[in-house]
């Protein structure tokens, strides 16, 4: 059987396929089937365990279920704490590390997502560099290594951009930001189930990412890396009783716990690591190599049909520079797009990008040929 019948075998445990073309897991990764169980434990549990349940089970879930995401990332179990959202993670980090007038620097692209952005510029005592991108597309790379020097504290940075999938040359900004004594803050939310990576062979200091797309795991739920050199010194400001030694001790002062949870501070989104380890089984059962070997050749297939059909790419055509999705843009794109999800066909409009589409390993080829026509017929019946 070939790489991509395999991997189509799991299309039956995704419900939303049996009734639509969905391409937007850049977006919203399509729902397991094993969700419905996951939440019934839950619920089940709660309803016959009632606070037992914490101990149990649910107090370790923040890092229990990140072990799961340490078997996609690289990562070893225990290295891996569970947040409810990609900024919050982002804050925690933050709040970890130390601002003083000789380091204050924060490095980014203006691809950066947005919540990133508005983070860093609402922290005070901080200097922002702004990398301009003028392609809209792309990271210029030699621009972003120039930006880092001895005073800068932080790069946070995207693995893949949201609006293009430009995939960047991480490496390269870890090298040179550890050579200046910077920490880069690796957001994986574009990259994680759609393209491999390993965070120890990218000496990465902190990797950031969430659920809700690529990975099936549905929203509420965020993951945190943290490199085992750092992990044991830092001491996050944004903080809890999860985090500490004895949390049951209720003791007046913090001391921090040698572990995951010392990232972690109030009560953790239960229902939501439910549903999410629902989906970082099943990819990390496909695997991460052929769900990539599977993506560059469904989004190549979207290049070329673009380009027969005569829509503007706006995603790199070098597929060491291209995540999981491609973005097009056809005439009147906005409408288009909202034309396209009342047939059916699930994608999403973004300003600056176009019409994003994401196949992933449960979709067909069949699927990218039909949506592309589609698309290509509705410019021309001028219905969008």
């Amino acid at each position: 059987m070939g790489i991509m019948d395999e991997s189509l075998r799991w299309r039956k445990e995704f419900p939303i396929l049996q009734k639509t073309i969905y391409m937007i897991s850049n977006s919203l990764g399509a729902m397991p089937r094993s969700v419905y169980a996951s939440l019934q434990e839950y619920a089940d549990t709660w309803a016959s365990r009632g606070v037992r349940a914490w101990e149990e089970e649910w107090w370790q879930m923040p890092v229990s279920v990140g072990d799961l995401i340490a078997k996609i990332i690289g990562a070893d179990p225990g290295q891996v704490s569970m947040h409810p959202n990609v900024t919050l993670a982002e804050a925690i980090v933050f709040s970890s590390l130390e601002v003083s007038p000789k380091r204050n620097k924060i490095v980014y692209s203006e691809l950066n997502f947005p919540s990133i952005r508005y983070f860093y510029q609402a922290q005070p005592d901080v200097e922002i560099h702004v990398v301009p991108c003028p392609d809209g597309m792309s990271v210029p790379l030699e621009e972003l290594l120039d930006a880092i020097d001895e005073r800068t504290l932080a790069v946070p940075i995207s693995h893949v951009v949201y609006k293009s999938s430009f995939l960047q040359d991480v490496h390269a900004v870890i090298e040179k930001a550890h050579s200046m004594g910077a920490f880069v803050v690796l957001d994986t939310y574009q990259s994680c189930g759609a393209v491999p990576f390993n965070v120890k062979e990218l000496h990465a200091d902190f990797v950031i990412g969430g659920s809700v797309k690529w990975l099936c795991g549905g929203p509420g739920v965020a993951y945190l890396y943290v490199c085992p050199e750092l992990s044991h010194r830092l001491e996050p400001k944004l903080t809890g009783w999860l985090a500490h030694q004895r949390p049951f001790a209720f003791e007046p002062e913090m001391e921090y716990v040698d572990s995951a949870f010392r990232f972690l501070n109030g009560t953790p989104n239960i229902p939501g690591l439910y549903a999410a380890r629902c989906g970082y089984e099943i990819i990390a059962q496909v695997g991460m190599e052929r769900i990539r070997e599977k993506s560059l050749r469904l989004t190549q297939r979207i290049l070329e049909l673009a380009d027969e059909f005569g829509f503007r790419v706006n995603t790199p055509r070098d597929p060491a520079h291209r995540g999981g999705a491609v973005a097009v843009t056809p005439p009147n794109a906005p409408g288009v797009g909202r034309e396209l999800l009342r047939r059916n066909f699930i994608v999403d409009f973004r300003p600056g990008a176009g019409i994003r589409i994401a196949p992933h390993f449960y979709n067909t080829k069949q699927e990218v040929v039909e949506l592309m026509k589609q698309m290509k017929r509705i410019v021309d019946e001028g219905t969008g």
